[in-house]
């Protein structure tokens, strides 16, 4: 699993945990923050899954599987 697809994931986590405190609290701004954090995670999460897939790939074309 590529490091990209962990980062992305905890970052996806805290986005939902800030975006739900900004919704407890009524603070749009922290609610904001955490949906753009959220996207983020989103987004390197992918970025890690193609890494994956395209050493999957490679390995497959090379014979190391």
């Amino acid at each position: 699993m590529d490091k990209d697809r962990v980062k992305g994931a905890a970052k996806e986590a805290k986005g939902s945990v800030k975006e739900a405190w900004g919704k407890v609290t009524g603070d749009a701004k922290t609610e904001a923050e955490g949906k753009a954090d959220k996207a983020e995670g989103k987004v390197q999460n992918a970025v890690g899954g193609a890494k994956d897939a395209a050493r999957d790939a490679m390995d497959k074309v090379s014979g190391k599987e």
